[in-house]
């Protein structure tokens, strides 16, 4: 078991769940820096996502803040296009590319919500906009996620956010359902293709720290957890694995 790789995947999970993420993109980030065999990053990382958000999207729905009718709006494109990418034969150096540049993305992404998102102001108009164009974003997410084990909610928040699709603790709950069933259906294109590669000895530990971490990062508040600095060193560390697999 290593140690040092437990205590970041319980930080990790620790501050995603509190934004209603699940972590993938840093679980891929630090498995790539470790060297693990690219299968079974893919594998581990979305076993993780689910362990993370399994717990959140029960929360957000037992506290009111999951719309299931927007939940299955923006999944219903997502699920297929999700089991579709990780069912697509991809070579070792095409996942490293693709996965460096979705790290990146999600890195700028994340740099977006610390720096230049604002809160939302109580009484601030929401726009829905075409519900089957936030669909079809969610399906692109989707199939991005499918590819390289990345739950896609690092994605589509900000998207929710930009466009004012729901308030900012619905938008939190409608992404931890996203990453929860995208994740499941890429883990389902992976095994119906017989390629999964799961290693209990190497992701048990694992899953309990991500378990432990996100079970206490659902139930505080962002205020107890100050997570900007945390979450802006987690942005670095995504940025440089990301460049890293690119450069390489």
């Amino acid at each position: 078991m290593n140690t040092e790789l437990c205590i970041l995947f319980f930080l990790v999970a620790l501050v995603y769940s509190s934004a209603g993420f699940g972590g993938g993109s840093s679980y891929l980030a630090l498995l790539a820096l470790w060297g693990v065999d690219f299968q079974l990053m893919k594998s581990t990382a979305l076993l993780c996502n689910v362990a993370v958000v399994a717990g959140g999207v029960y929360h957000f729905y037992k506290s009111g803040h999951l719309p299931l009718k927007k939940a299955w709006q923006l999944s219903l494109v997502s699920v297929p296009l999700a089991f579709a990418g990780s069912y697509l034969p991809l070579k070792q150096e095409t996942f490293f590319l693709l996965l460096g540049i979705a790290l990146t993305l999600a890195a700028v992404f994340m740099c977006y919500r610390l720096f230049f998102e604002r809160e939302e102001e109580s009484g601030q108009q929401l726009h829905q906009g075409n519900g089957k164009v936030y669909g079809i974003i969610g399906g692109a997410i989707g199939l991005l996620s499918g590819m390289t084990g990345i739950g896609g909610g690092i994605y589509l928040s900000p998207v929710l956010r930009l466009g004012k699709y729901d308030t900012a603790k619905n938008i939190a709950g409608l992404s931890s359902f996203f990453i929860l069933v995208n994740s499941i259906a890429g883990l389902l294109g992976q095994a119906a293709k017989h390629v999964i590669v799961f290693q209990p000895a190497f992701a048990a530990p694992l899953l309990v720290a991500v378990v432990a971490g996100g079970q206490i990062g659902a139930r505080l508040s962002a205020r107890v957890l100050k997570p900007r600095w945390v979450a802006g060193a987690t942005a670095l560390l995504i940025l440089y694995a990301g460049v890293r697999m690119l450069v390489r």
